[in-house]
């Protein structure tokens, strides 16, 4: 479903964690990011929107948006690939 959404797995070069990335142009940002977690019979999604590289040193915080509209917008898309 998140390829089919547009989405493809990313690994994470430092902690080798996976999670899928959606591109909003050419360039590596801004990105939709989503992390999976399985729970048994459900897939939970954790969506934010990353604005710009980490630009904090070795500190692992970003500029990533977690709410507001562009981020609720791609939630719903997203959604709307499982409903169909």
């Amino acid at each position: 479903m998140l390829r089919r959404a547009g989405y493809t797995e990313f690994r994470d070069p430092r902690t080798g964690e996976t999670s899928y990335i959606r591109r909003l142009g050419t360039n590596f940002y801004p990105r939709f990011h989503l992390y999976t977690q399985d729970e048994g019979t459900w897939l939970r999604l954790n969506l934010h929107l990353d604005q710009k590289q980490p630009s904090y040193g070795s500190y692992t915080k970003h500029s990533g948006e977690y709410d507001g509209p562009l981020v609720e917008a791609e939630a719903e898309r997203i959604h709307g690939f499982f409903r169909s």
